[in-house]
């Protein structure tokens, strides 16, 4: 249940009806939008007398909500989120992120190369994998602590937040030291655990869309972690497995629609692991930005033919660069801005 309040709402009013709300067994989340104030039961709500708290002075209207997310909600939180990541750089509002680098960590020069080249195209952070999950256990896992040195250097050169896959809570601790954002990949998004634990850290999150998960569940592993205290959630529609094989993933932009009117979080999405193929990503990078995606996450190699994980989906530097001038015209299109 939400309760939104008139715009002439005194404070007084506001305390009593969060009080009203108290006895009535809720804890009473309070959001403070540019247009509307809203007060939110977070718990049973079934002991709240929907009528009298109507009633009271103050009070617009009471809404039920039927969703058992709540802090992700919108109806909640009516007002976008706009996540900062550090180093000047924001998720949501009228900017669209860019965030580009290599599926993983390969070398110094491969890493720190990639990145002074997407920074130079206008990229806004820098991604790479540190640690890989992958199918097969005798496939390249990632290069460990060392990758997330190299990404600190890439960092340091180029002045870029990175962003990388966190794959078990015993990596939380040095993750906090030296990542801007932690992904969270999608064979993770439902490991609840893990989702609690960053839920505590101060740290934006990144969490990525299960490969076989709706919507609702998506936006309820959101919630874990917002519960947990940690508010700074990215979102990120990369694909979802259906009975097509001619790509690695089915890319869902209907998704962007339906998280964007169901949810206050922003939205990113990667083209490069729905696609898997790297002649699709230029086209379908600009299909989500036409979808409203708040941004993009993709990958770019220097080598691709030789990559050490997914090169068939990554595209090359300077076909990254000839993508972000694309990209750019067709943002002022839908009233955004790379």
């Amino acid at each position: 249940m939400v309760i939104v309040l008139k715009r002439d709402c005194t404070a007084e009013q506001l305390q009593e009806v969060k009080r009203a709300m108290e006895r009535g067994g809720v804890k009473v989340m309070v959001s403070q939008g540019s247009e509307v104030t809203i007060l939110g039961a977070e718990g049973n709500a079934s002991g709240l007398n929907q009528q009298a708290l109507a009633q009271m002075p103050g009070v617009e209207r009471v809404v039920p909500v039927s969703e058992p997310y709540k802090k992700a909600n919108r109806k909640y939180h009516p007002d976008d989120t706009v996540v900062d990541i550090g180093r000047g750089v924001q998720v949501g509002g009228r900017k669209l992120a860019v965030i580009a680098g290599p599926c993983s960590v390969e070398s110094q020069e491969q890493i720190v190369g990639i990145a002074e080249s997407v920074q130079a195209a206008g990229a806004a952070a820098m991604r790479g994998g540190a640690y890989k999950p992958r199918t097969s256990p005798y496939s390249f896992q990632g290069m460990g602590l060392e990758g997330l040195r190299l990404l600190s250097e890439a960092r340091q050169a180029t002045g870029l937040p990175i962003v990388t896959e966190l794959m078990s809570a015993d990596q939380l601790p040095i993750f906090e030291e030296t990542v801007d954002v932690i992904q969270i990949g999608a064979r993770n998004m439902q490991n609840f655990d893990l989702l609690k634990k960053v839920g505590k850290v101060n740290k934006p999150i990144l969490l990525k869309r299960g490969l076989a998960n709706t919507i609702e569940e998506w936006l309820m592993s959101a919630e874990y972690i917002m519960a947990g205290g940690n508010d700074r959630v990215i979102l990120c529609e990369r694909g979802i497995r259906t009975f097509e094989t001619y790509t690695r993933n089915t890319l869902d932009l209907s998704s962007v629609l339906a998280v964007k009117r169901l949810s206050h979080l922003p939205v990113v999405v990667d083209p490069s692991h729905a696609c898997g193929r790297s002649w699709m990503v230029e086209r379908m990078a600009m299909a989500a930005v036409a979808a409203g995606a708040d941004g993009l996450i993709i990958e770019v190699h220097n080598d691709p033919k030789n990559a050490l994980c997914d090169g068939a989906q990554s595209i090359t530097p300077a076909e990254f660069e000839a993508l972000m001038g694309k990209l750019a015209p067709l943002a002022r299109c839908v009233g955004r801005e790379l």
